[in-house]
């Protein structure tokens, strides 16, 4: 079974970084990527009436977002990727994921660069270890700032 690089699609700038990395190891590797987007949880009751709409819309626009990126991911690794789409809480989603598929063996996620602070996702791995993931499962973490070809060098 080939290994598989989890990568949290969101709307950071450093996101394509991970991306771009996850995609170029997985072709190295013979690997595969799986996308995980993340969509906010609507259950506030006083919106009960427009909520399956709101939800509906959501994840249409993840569904459209993974596959326009999937198009760019596919190019680089080789392999169409696995997209993921999740409800709530990214921790939460990224738990579910890794638990649900042992053939993810990396999860990867980008930093900010320039000096800028951690995003939350990066922030929490580095507090919670392995509890992060709910399993023991190496992090890769890409400097955001990474040219194409310094990611092509490392992956």
């Amino acid at each position: 079974m080939p290994r598989k690089f989890l990568v949290v699609v969101d709307d950071s700038p450093e996101f394509e970084a991970a991306l771009r990395y996850a995609s170029r190891r997985a072709r190295s590797t013979g690997g595969r990527v799986v996308m995980l987007r993340v969509i906010p949880d609507t259950s506030d009751e006083h919106w009960s009436g427009v909520r399956e709409e709101i939800q509906r819309e959501q994840r249409a626009e993840a569904e459209a977002l993974l596959n326009t990126l999937g198009a760019e991911a596919q190019e680089r690794s080789g392999a169409q990727p696995v997209f993921v789409i999740e409800e709530g809480d990214p921790q939460a989603a990224i738990r579910k994921v890794v638990g649900a598929d042992p053939e993810i063996k990396i999860l990867v996620l980008a930093s900010a660069g320039g000096g800028k602070a951690s995003g939350p996702l990066v922030s929490a791995m580095l507090k919670q270890g392995a509890a992060f993931t709910g399993r023991k499962l190496p992090v890769t973490i890409v400097p955001g700032e990474l040219t194409d070809s310094e990611i092509e060098d490392l992956a």
